[in-house]
């Protein structure tokens, strides 16, 4: 594939200011829209090959939540394209300042393969709402997803304004030689590495979302039952495969057992199976094969169960961690969640902060002293107090990380923004000059110059 070519021809359309029109931003969102809805059961069928998730699943944590962000977009769109005015200062007396959004221009969107929609679609909401082009690059290990993303928007959009290109290592690395005016990465650290190396020969200015290990962090007075019942919901969705799941426990070593009762009996509860849908299977026989050396059999308090020819890990806890095992060395991103019991709140900080910066940290405590220490003193993306994952969903807060774990966030006008230059412009009148600026310059001027500015 040229990609030189498909670029050059993306440069040209923005270069007509097309999609600086905004009512040619709303007619692409609610094409998009539209395109996704009519054709569901085409995008069911696509990712259920991919991972055997249900309809269900793919409805609420993919399609619902692009469609959220279209709505939000086409409700907000003209709000956030507007000049704002800015205050001026006596220096530049009499004129005005303000902001002008615009968008960067031609734009490479990576997306991710745990969930290929969303992380996909969600970003490219945010180019079409900010005016870019943009070429999407789906995760070539959803390939079924891929495929069909690529034949829907390809079949739908002009080219020019908006395509997919598939292909693996070696497409992304071609594609990645050339300048864009924006790139957008959702996927691991290493990749993140690569990826920000690239734009860098171009000083293109980027948005990475990363990983990292998400801890939960679990004080004796909460309440166990809906504390458990919540993290293994956010823990085991999409079979632990989500880059914002807890990937460790730490649970006030008092609260140990009662803990652990109660995060078995929510596992059983759930059924987690293919049968009745409320599973998923591991991506690929890679992550499968990663996934299973993780797991300590002498250190399983519950699962560890392994069905490889249906790339299936069943929900598994593991307990007697120490920082040295295998399975706190990296990100999981899998059904398995290691439990470290702490005596006190600042040992459970500095376990925390053996790690780099997490992109999520959950607090489940009463104590507001404990909260707000956590919150003060610990480093992360985003996250949520009593709760686990969900506030993926709340539009007013940017979602994105810190140093490792990401750079730049996304979301409604944070998405908006991440797509954008605010252009910012002095306007001056001519009907008065102030002659302090310009030579000779005097002691006088100096003492007024001083009062002015300060």
């Amino acid at each position: 594939m040229n990609y030189q070519d498909i670029i050059r021809k993306q440069r040209h359309f923005f270069n007509t200011n097309s999609t600086k029109d905004i009512s040619f931003r709303i007619t692409e969102l609610k094409r998009l829209k539209s395109i996704l809805s009519d054709n569901e059961e085409f995008l069911y069928k696509a990712i259920y090959k991919d991972f055997k998730k249900s309809k269900y699943e793919t409805y609420t944590t993919e399609l619902s939540l692009i469609y959220h962000e279209i709505d939000l977009a086409l409700a907000n769109i003209k709000k956030w394209s507007k000049k704002r005015k800015v205050a001026t200062g006596m220096a530049n007396f009499p004129s005005k300042g303000y902001v002008i959004p615009e968008p960067y221009g031609t734009t490479l969107i990576i997306g991710a393969w745990n969930y290929p929609y969303q992380l996909s679609f969600a970003p490219v909401v945010a180019a079409i709402a900010a005016g870019c082009t943009i070429i999407l690059k789906p995760s070539e290990i959803s390939a079924h997803a891929a495929a069909a993303m690529a034949q829907l928007i390809n079949t739908n959009f002009n080219p020019d304004f908006f395509t997919v290109i598939e292909g693996g290592i070696a497409e992304t690395t071609e594609v990645l030689t050339h300048k864009f005016d924006k790139i957008f990465f959702t996927g691991s650290v290493p990749v993140g590495k690569i990826i920000y190396q690239a734009a860098a020969k171009h000083l293109t200015p980027v948005t990475l979302e990363l990983g990292g290990k998400s801890p939960a962090i679990i004080t004796k007075d909460v309440n166990m039952d809906l504390t458990a019942k919540r993290l293994v919901w956010a823990k085991f969705l999409n079979a632990g495969q989500t880059c914002i799941a807890p990937d460790y426990v730490l649970v006030e070593a008092t609260a140990q057992k009662s803990f652990l009762a109660a995060i078995k009996k929510h596992i059983i509860q759930a059924e987690y199976a293919l049968e009745n849908q409320n599973y998923t299977q591991i991506i690929n026989q890679k992550n499968f094969n990663r996934l299973k050396e993780l797991i300590d059999q002498d250190k399983v308090f519950y699962g560890g169960e392994l069905d490889t020819e249906n790339r299936i890990i069943s929900p598994t806890i593991m307990t007697d961690i120490t920082l040295e095992d295998a399975i706190m060395q990296h990100e999981i991103f899998g059904p398995i969640l290691p439990i470290v019991s702490f005596n006190t709140i600042d040992n459970a900080i500095a376990i925390i902060k053996t790690f780099a910066k997490p992109l999520s940290c959950y607090i489940f405590t009463k104590n507001k002293t404990i909260k707000n220490k956590i919150l003060n003193e610990v480093s992360f993306g985003g996250g949520a107090v009593n709760d686990a994952v969900m506030h993926i969903i709340e539009n007013n807060l940017p979602f994105g990380g810190v140093g490792e774990s990401g750079i730049g966030n996304y979301h409604a006008k944070a998405g908006f923004d991440a797509f954008s230059h605010n252009k910012s412009v002095l306007q001056k009148s001519f009907w008065l000059e102030l002659n302090l600026k310009y030579s000779p310059y005097t002691s006088s001027k100096l003492k007024w110059l001083k009062r002015l500015i300060g």
